[in-house]
C-alpha cells in the first residue's frame, strides 16, 4: 500500500548511475502514497521533454528491479517463470497458469501461514482460521515461487493518441555494474516477465546504487512516455479515508497481494510502448511495470471489482476472452453485498471483525472473491487474526492508530539538512504523519520559509561550521556574531522539536460515534491548529490533529477570524465523522461564542 514512499536519487556524472540517499516519503495533501513493490522489483519513473538526449533527473515515479548476485538469478524472481495465460482443461489448475500448475501450491506449507498469536488466540481459533485459508491454498504464493497467473479481466493498455514513437538512446553504465545489470536482465527473461523487442519505442534505464554501495536497482525512465499517455480517470482511495473507516474491533488481518502489478497482462500496443533500451539490447514487458502513468488505476479497478462485485466473472471463462471485462462484462446480480464493506489501497487489504466467527466469515468471503478474479496472496507479507497489524505505514489495533514509519531512525537520526531539497524531503516525510503531530505547522513554518539562497549561505564555511554551536572560548566573538544568524537557531530548534514529536507520537483513538466530539482550536500569528478529541473516562484523548500555516492575506486577520479558520479546517478534514453531530468547541477567546449566536454576520466572518 500501495502503498509506500518513493526514494530520491542523485544522478551520477555521464554514466546514468544514481545514488539512493533520500528519505522515503509521501505527500500529505491528499495522502495518496505512491505504491512500491516489496519484491524489490519495480518502482517507477516518468520521462523528460521530447527529443532530450542528456540524462534526466529521476523523479517520483520509476520502474525498477533489484539486481542479483553475479551469476545468480534474483532471489525474488527465482522460480517466477510463467508463460502467457492459456486455457487449461484441468479443473484443479488455476485459470491462466501454464500446464503443470503452480509450484506455489507445493512449496507453501500450512506452518508458513502467519495466523493468530497464542497470547491472544486459542489453538482452536487459530486452527479454524488456518483451515479456511488452507482450503484456498492455491491462492497462496510463497517467497521465491512462481509468478502468479494474470488476474482475470485486468489488462494494461497505453493510449498515446497519434504521437510518433520516441526512441531515446542508450545510457552508459559503469563497468563495475555491467555484469549485475546483465544478470538481472537474464533473470527477468527467464521468468518471462520481459522479452526481447523490436519496438520503435525505447525508454532508457538508470542504475540506482543502493545504500550498501554494492547492490543496484534498475530503473526505467518513462517520463517521455507518461507525458504522452492519456490519463485514465479512476478514483483512487485516499489513506485518510481508509483510516477514518476503521472501527474499534478485536481482530485484524493485513493482506498483501502477490507480485503487485505483475499480475496485470499487457496489450501488444502497451508492450511495444513499454520497451526499454539497455547496452545489452531492447526489451519490453509481458506484465505491467510500476513506471507507467495509469498503472495504479489499472490495478485498483479489478481489486475494487473483487471486493464489491460490480461485474460478474464467468466461472470457467478463458482469460484471453476477458480482456474487455470492464467494457463488455455483465453486471453482478442485485442484492450482492460487498465482501468487506471497505476499499483497499491497491494491493494492501485490511480485514476487520468484532468477533472470531465474523473474522472467519469475512476471510472466507475474501478468499472466494480472490479466487474468482485469479488474485494471489503473498504468504510472507500477510498476517491473519491478530489484535495489532501494520497497515499503510501505520499500526492498527483495538486501542487506536499509531504512526509506524518503516525506518524511524532515518528521521530521528537525520542531521540538519544542508540543501533545500533535503529539507523538503524531510518535511514531506513528516507530513505523511501530520495527523499525529499536534501543532506541526507552527513548528514547520520556520522551515518552510527557508530558501535556496539561505542554504547556500549555510553551506558556506562560516555558515556550516559556525552557525548554531556555542562559541568556543577564545574565538573571535565579533566575527561569530557577523556570521551567525538567529534564523538558523530557530530553524534548528524547530527541526529538533519535530524529530522529537515524530518519535513520540500518541495513539489516535478510533472515532466513537457514541461519544460527543470535542474540537480544540488554537491560532498564532502565522499558523492555526485544531485537535479532535473525545472523552475517555474523564480524559480527552486525541482522534486527529491538523494544522496549517496562514496565507499572506490571512496574516492580517484578527485572532477570532484565525480561530474560525482553524475550526473550518477541522470540519473539512473530519467531515465524514462530524457531519450531523453536535460538536463542542474549546477556544481561547470567548468572542467565538458570540460568533455562533450572532445573526446577519457581515464580511469575512459571515463568509
Amino acid at each position: 500500500m500501495p502503498g509506500a514512499p518513493a526514494d530520491t536519487a542523485r544522478e551520477g556524472a555521464e554514466s546514468g548511475e544514481r545514488e539512493d540517499d533520500s528519505i522515503q516519503s509521501d505527500e500529505v495533501s491528499d495522502r495518496e502514497p505512491v505504491h512500491k513493490a516489496e519484491l524489490q522489483a519495480e518502482e517507477v519513473t516518468q520521462a523528460p521533454a521530447q527529443g532530450a538526449t542528456k540524462q534526466i533527473p529521476l523523479e517520483d515515479r520509476r520502474a525498477s528491479v533489484s539486481a542479483p548476485s553475479p551469476g545468480a538469478m534474483p532471489p525474488d524472481l527465482l522460480g517466477l517463470a510463467s508463460e502467457d495465460p492459456e486455457p487449461n482443461p484441468d479443473p484443479d489448475t488455476r485459470r491462466g497458469e501454464p500446464d503443470g500448475g503452480s509450484e506455489a501450491t507445493i512449496e507453501v506449507r500450512i506452518e508458513d501461514l502467519q495466523v493468530g498469536d497464542l497470547a491472544d488466540n486459542t489453538e482452536e481459533e487459530i486452527r479454524k482460521l488456518q483451515d479456511i485459508i488452507w482450503t484456498h491454498r492455491h491462492l497462496l504464493i510463497g517467497k521465491g515461487n512462481a509468478l502468479p497467473p494474470a488476474a482475470v479481466g485486468a489488462i494494461c493498455d497505453i493510449d498515446v493518441g497519434d504521437a510518433a514513437p520516441i526512441a531515446q538512446r542508450v545510457r552508459k553504465i559503469a563497468p563495475r555494474f555491467r555484469e549485475k545489470v546483465s544478470d538481472l536482465l537474464k533473470g527477468l527473461l527467464s521468468a518471462k516477465i520481459i522479452r526481447h523487442s523490436t519496438s520503435p519505442w525505447a525508454s532508457p534505464i538508470v542504475v540506482i546504487i543502493k545504500k550498501n554501495g554494492v547492490d543496484i536497482r534498475l530503473c526505467i525512465d518513462y517520463r517521455l512516455v507518461n507525458g504522452l499517455t492519456k490519463l485514465m480517470i479512476y478514483p483512487m482511495p485516499l489513506i485518510n479515508d481508509l483510516l477514518e473507516d476503521l472501527d474499534k474491533v478485536l481482530w485484524y488481518c493485513s493482506l498483501d497481494m502477490a507480485s503487485g502489478f505483475w499480475v496485470v497482462s499487457m496489450t501488444d500496443r502497451a508492450r511495444a510502448i513499454s520497451a526499454f533500451i539497455t547496452p545489452f539490447g531492447l526489451f519490453e514487458w509481458n506484465r505491467m511495470p510500476f513506471g507507467l502513468k495509469n498503472a495504479p488505476q489499472i490495478y485498483q479497478r479489478p481489486i475494487d471489482n473483487a471486493l464489491y462485485g460490480f461485474l460478474r466473472i464467468p466461472p470457467a471463462a478463458d482469460q484471453s476472452t476477458l480482456t474487455g471485462l470492464f467494457k463488455e462484462g455483465d453486471p453482478e446480480e442485485a442484492g450482492e453485498s460487498s465482501v468487506l464493506g471497505r476499499r483497499s489501497y491497491i494491493d494492501d487489504i485490511l480485514v476487520t471483525a468484532g468477533s472470531g466467527d465474523l473474522l472467519c466469515d469475512r476471510v472466507k468471503a475474501l478468499l472466494e472473491a480472490c479466487d474468482k478474479c485469479n488474485i494471489s496472496i503473498s504468504v510472507a507479507k500477510s498476517f491473519w487474526g491478530l489484535k495489532k497489524v501494520d497497515y499503510l505505514g501505520h499500526r492498527v489495533s483495538n486501542e487506536g492508530l499509531e504512526s509506524h514509519p518503516k525506518d524511524l531512525s532515518a528521521l530521528t537520526d537525520l542531521p540538519f539538512p544542508r540543501t533545500l531539497r533535503a529539507m523538503q524531503s524531510f518535511l514531506v516525510s513528516l507530513n505523511y504523519y501530520g495527523l499525529f503531530i499536534e501543532d506541526m505547522a507552527i513548528y514547520a513554518s520556520v522551515l518552510y520559509e527557508l530558501r535556496e539562497v539561505d542554504f547556500a549561505a549555510f553551506r558556506d564555511q562560516a555558515g556550516c561550521e559556525r552557525v548554531g554551536p556555542t562559541i568556543t572560548p577564545g574565538e573571535d566573538q565579533q566575527n561569530n556574531q557577523a556570521t551567525a544568524d538567529p534564523k538558523w537557531d530557530e530553524a534548528k530548534a524547530a527541526f529538533s522539536e519535530l524529530k522529537r514529536k515524530i518519535a513520540a507520537t500518541p495513539i489516535l483513538r478510533h472515532f466513537d460515534a457514541e461519544k460527543r466530539p470535542v474540537v480544540i482550536i488554537y491560532a498564532s500569528e502565522w499558523a492555526v491548529s485544531a485537535s479532535l478529541v473525545q472523552d475517555h473516562d474523564g480524559t480527552y484523548l486525541p482522534v486527529m490533529f491538523t494544522s496549517r500555516t496562514l496565507k499572506k492575506n490571512e496574516l492580517n486577520y484578527g485572532i477570532v477570524e484565525k480561530e474560525v479558520l482553524a475550526l473550518l479546517r477541522m470540519l473539512d478534514l473530519g467531515y465524514s465523522m462530524l457531519a450531523g453531530r453536535p460538536i463542542q468547541v474549546l477556544a481561547r477567546h470567548s468572542t467565538l461564542v458570540w460568533l455562533f449566536r450572532a445573526a446577519g454576520l457581515q464580511g469575512r466572518l459571515g463568509q
